[in-house]
């Protein structure tokens, strides 16, 4: 997934914001709290996707060759997507998707309510 899909996809998840801090990345946040990141490494500027998974996601990523706990957001189950062939396009969507869906939940209810997102039980 090239920064350019990746931008465009989380783009048209409901309620996300984008902000480019940390040495030019490109963070994506719902309610102020992110749920995926795309950055460049190395001196080629190489395309780095992490996002937040649940606690199975992330058990079963990290066996996956070319995904990696992600360097300090490990703790708080995300990854980091080091070979772009690791994962189809179609799936680092769905795990994006997913990824807004756990923030998303984790707002409270007034949050979800002022964002204009689906409450949650």
């Amino acid at each position: 997934m090239t920064r350019d899909e990746f931008n465009s996809f989380c783009a048209g998840l409901p309620a996300s914001t984008n902000v480019v801090q940390w040495g030019n990345a490109s963070v994506w946040k719902v309610g102020g709290k992110i749920f995926a990141i795309c950055s460049s490494w190395g001196s080629e500027g190489e395309q780095r996707v992490n996002f937040k998974c649940s606690d199975m996601a992330y058990s079963m990523l990290i066996q996956e060759e070319g995904i990696v706990p992600a360097p300090y957001l490990a703790r708080a189950k995300w990854v980091r997507v080091e070979d772009p062939d690791a994962l189809s396009k179609e799936d680092c969507c769905a795990y994006i998707k997913a990824a807004h869906a756990i923030i998303t939940a984790k707002l409270t209810r007034k949050q979800r309510q002022d964002l204009g997102l689906a409450q949650t039980s």
